[in-house]
């Protein structure tokens, strides 16, 4: 166990079947060594940063009908919500004046926003705060509209590729949604010069350790500046209510793996983790990560913003949950830092911003 965490600590790569060994016997003493040496490669290209995003949730609407997610179409329950351009650009100038340096807008496909309104909100972002960056979660769309808020001034994009196993897609999403089409999307975002985040949920229903092989043969190939995993959570209004939530422990192992495959990609401590565990994103931050994503969302609204039962943070004054994570961070040895954090893991097309 310990031989193919050193090979992969070294070489950066292992065989299908060798990650399979490893997710499939791995013990809490071979856990601890690889946090180790996750610990040491996060160090070695980031010191004892921590970088924070401010995640803006700016819609729960969606077209889509995914059938883990809770604001997904077909959820009469759910509580529907739109944030405003200004309320958007607010959000922006709080999260500026408590120290973030990137803005993380996030939500649904929701058609609401148009190519026109949302290059308008990046333009005004961009004039309003030059020295941050703008990372864009909004899903799937064309080259075009990939290449347009490319041009306004986003300079990332977050798109989870969810499971590299075509068969085990179809199991998660309704037939209207192709995993080919997925791929495609983060093909060009990384050619058009984004950087690219990616990612995969642990455990969720029908996954295999084969399929979590796949995955991280998937990101070993797409070589994206970040990446984001944590573990399936169910919500109950959903088809899958019923299945179980993913592991921490799991969830956990895969963050070291990730960390030494790609050590100079960034790894969110995903809110996720503190969900299923008070200190999953100290855990999270132990294991290789290092990032943090604070809410910058109206607090009105948050609780609505709702991928999964019992998320944490929703009460929450941005302020307060700032301060809260600085005294967590530096608890366990880290430090919050004030800076956009861009991932020093080479995109291999080309670098903008």
């Amino acid at each position: 166990m310990k031989q193919l965490i050193d090979k992969l600590n070294i070489t950066q790569t292992l065989e299908k079947d060798e990650f399979i060994y490893l997710l499939d016997h791995f013990t809490g003493r071979e856990s601890e060594y690889l946090f180790e040496k996750a610990r040491e490669k996060a160090h070695l290209y980031y010191d004892c940063d921590i970088y924070i995003r401010g995640l803006i949730e700016f819609s729960n609407y969606c077209k889509n009908d995914c059938y883990y997610c809770g604001i997904r179409r077909s959820n009469s329950l759910a509580q529907r919500y739109r944030l405003s351009k200004e309320e958007i650009l607010a959000c922006c100038d709080e999260g500026y004046h408590l120290g973030f340096r990137t803005f993380v807008l996030q939500g649904g496909e929701d058609r609401f926003y148009t190519q026109e309104l949302f290059c308008d909100i990046i333009k005004n972002i961009r004039r309003n705060h030059p020295d941050c960056a703008i990372t864009l979660s909004i899903g799937e769309r064309s080259y075009e509209e990939y290449q347009a808020y490319f041009d306004a001034g986003a300079n990332r994009f977050l798109l989870r590729h969810e499971t590299a196993g075509e068969k085990h897609y179809q199991k998660l999403h309704p037939p209207k949604l192709s995993q080919q089409n997925r791929i495609r999307c983060l093909q060009d975002l990384k050619r058009i010069g984004f950087q690219v985040g990616t990612g995969f949920m642990v455990e969720s229903p029908y996954q295999t350790t084969a399929d979590l092989a796949e995955d991280l043969l998937f990101i070993q190939e797409l070589n994206p500046q970040m990446v984001g995993i944590g573990p399936f959570i169910t919500h109950k209004d959903t088809p899958f209510a019923q299945f179980p939530s993913g592991s921490l422990k799991k969830t956990l192992f895969l963050i070291g793996l990730i960390r030494l495959m790609l050590p100079a990609a960034l790894i969110p401590a995903t809110t996720a983790l503190g969900t299923v565990d008070p200190l999953g994103r100290e855990a999270g931050i132990l294991a290789g990560a290092n990032v943090v994503m604070p809410n910058l969302s109206p607090v009105s609204q948050r609780k609505k913003y709702a991928l999964y039962d019992n998320k944490i943070c929703t009460g929450d004054e941005a302020a307060q949950c700032i301060q809260c994570l600085k005294r967590r961070m530096n608890k366990i040895g880290y430090e919050i830092t004030v800076a956009r954090g861009d991932s020093k893991n080479i995109n291999r097309n080309k670098e903008r911003r």
